[in-house]
């Protein structure tokens, strides 16, 4: 194959590309692998100025029943060492000093305790790699995680249940009935997008409280089997893209609305509808401010969110133990994105067709 500067340029371009990719990728996952990193990290680690960001524990040994921390000393500050000697030797301290220590060789215990004309604040401490897993044990233990777990996943998948129900059926009468004010009432529904919710959340509270449904899920379940916009116009917007031809064949053969909507539109329609099933679940295991509300008076049916800002609060001085929890909680979410990630972008992309 005959080489041209237009060839080195196409791969110079790709290499480049190639790296910015990379480059972007590794800032963009950096907080995630700070919270890992943080989550197996020991309060100990976390109180040392210098420590390194990955969990690590000090190197220690045992001398005649007393563990000593271990450091890295100049082996020219040492008593009897070669004042040419410029290496550095790892070496447990047996007495602190500000202008001397006393320090015993791990290597070499026959030596004894000798002096280094050195302060131990100066020195660097040899690290080694030590991740804490306890740390998701206590959590695990002290807000009892099971239960909120099985709180919000109940909370996601009922409340799921309702929004797939209701957008599908109301899409489907967007997209394929013709009735008198169809477009209107659909820029209407489109436009309570930018209604703030914070605007209607008195109103809704004072209603809720009235019928006696403040403290239980149903607040929070119930309005979703009536649909909401955003996923009404994805939805609407995929089930626009389906030939209507099937539509007509499947009436020819007898089909009525429903069945059509059942037969013909849903088996096509699983990428938008797994789509929305990954918003909404995501929305519902991250909603704080709703379950807040209606829940506060019931700590039984936590979710999650609301147990996990009660632990940060109390454990604020704990940084390892709320990003353990935190990480604990993104674990069923990462695992649903990638495994309808296909569905997921299939669905986002198709929706976006004008039509």
């Amino acid at each position: 194959m005959k080489i041209t500067r237009t060839n080195i340029l196409n791969g110079l371009n790709s290499t480049f590309i190639t790296l910015l990719v990379l480059a972007i990728l590794v800032i963009f996952l950096s907080p995630f692998a700070f919270m890992v990193f943080t989550s197996l990290k020991t309060q100990d680690q976390i109180s040392v100025i210098g420590a390194p960001i990955w969990p690590a524990a000090p190197s220690t040994f045992d001398y005649n029943g007393k563990a000593l921390e271990v450091y890295t000393v100049p082996a020219n500050t040492c008593v009897g060492s070669d004042p040419a000697d410029t290496s550095t030797v790892d070496l447990g301290i047996f007495k602190k000093g500000r202008q001397e220590s006393i320090f015993v060789d791990p290597n070499n215990l026959d030596r004894g305790e000798f002096t280094c004309k050195v302060s131990y604040r100066a020195l660097e401490r040899p690290w080694k790699f030590s991740p804490t897993w306890s740390n998701y044990t206590e959590v695990w233990e002290t807000i009892e995680f099971p239960k909120l777990l099985w709180n919000t996943f109940m909370y996601a998948v009922l409340s799921n249940v309702g929004v797939i129900i209701s957008c599908t059926l109301v899409a489907y009468g967007f997209s394929r009935f013709r009735f008198p004010g169809r477009d209107f009432l659909f820029v209407l529904l489109i436009s309570t997008i930018f209604l703030p919710g914070t605007v209607t959340v008195i109103p809704q509270f004072a209603f809720f409280q009235k019928i006696g449904w403040v403290g239980t899920w149903l607040p929070l379940i119930v309005p979703t089997f009536f649909a909401n916009a955003y996923d009404v116009f994805l939805m609407r917007q995929y089930f626009m893209t389906l030939p209507r031809e099937l539509d007509e064949a499947a009436m020819i053969d007898g089909a009525g609305p429903f069945r059509v909507l059942f037969s013909v539109i849903l088996p096509q329609s699983y990428p938008v509808l797994m789509a929305v099933t990954v918003f909404h679940i995501v929305y519902a295991w991250n909603d704080y401010f709703g379950p807040l509300i209606y829940l506060s008076t019931n700590r039984e049916n936590w979710p999650i969110s609301i147990a996990l800002s009660t632990f940060n609060g109390i454990y604020g001085q704990k940084p390892q133990l709320i990003q353990a929890g935190a990480l604990m909680t993104l674990i069923l979410p990462l695992i649903l994105f990638f495994v309808a990630q296909r569905f997921f972008v299939q669905g986002i992309v198709v929706t976006g067709v004008e039509k």
